[in-house]
């Protein structure tokens, strides 16, 4: 058995399991919930890729909480670049924003919610069901149906 990789890094967390019972289980810290549901084949390519959109719509429109302050500076309008300049993060946040928007809409009340936690916030399906007051094993269902309404707001195949 060859070493792990510097780049992964598990950690040993005791969970309970669909029968009530403790269980320790080894979790990789860099696979999102979303993407362990995807590879064990709990969710499809279309609605893992429609809730990775929906994250990387939420971190661009900023919508997570800011971890340090911004301390980017102006930008400069001098030279012959000045015409060349890349696009206003405002504007690329706002359009993040209404497709973010759009795409909670899309998945209905009700349904937002643990597609937020799990795709988003990164929560676990067990523990977004326990947040929620579901009941156990509803949450995976309810997360595929939310997720097919994102897919088909997005317009993928």
């Amino acid at each position: 058995m060859s070493a792990p990789s510097a780049s992964v890094r598990h950690v040993e967390q005791q969970i309970i399991d669909p029968d009530g019972r403790l269980t320790r289980v080894m979790v990789n810290l860099g696979e999102s919930p979303l993407s362990w549901l995807h590879a064990r084949g709990h969710v499809s390519d279309r609605q893992h890729a429609a809730g990775e959109l929906l994250r990387v719509d939420w971190e661009r429109a900023g919508l997570g909480a800011r971890v340090t302050m911004c301390w980017d500076g102006a930008p400069r309008e001098k030279g012959r670049r000045a015409g060349h300049r890349r696009p206003d993060p405002t504007a690329t946040q706002l359009h993040a924003k209404a497709r973010f928007d759009a795409a909670i809409e899309a998945a209905g009340a009700g349904l937002s919610d643990i597609l937020w936690r799990v795709a988003c916030a990164g929560e676990g399906v067990s523990a977004a069901e326990r947040a929620l007051g579901w009941p156990s094993s509803a949450g995976k269902l309810v997360l595929t149906l939310a997720l097919d309404r994102v897919a088909t707001s997005y317009r993928l195949p």
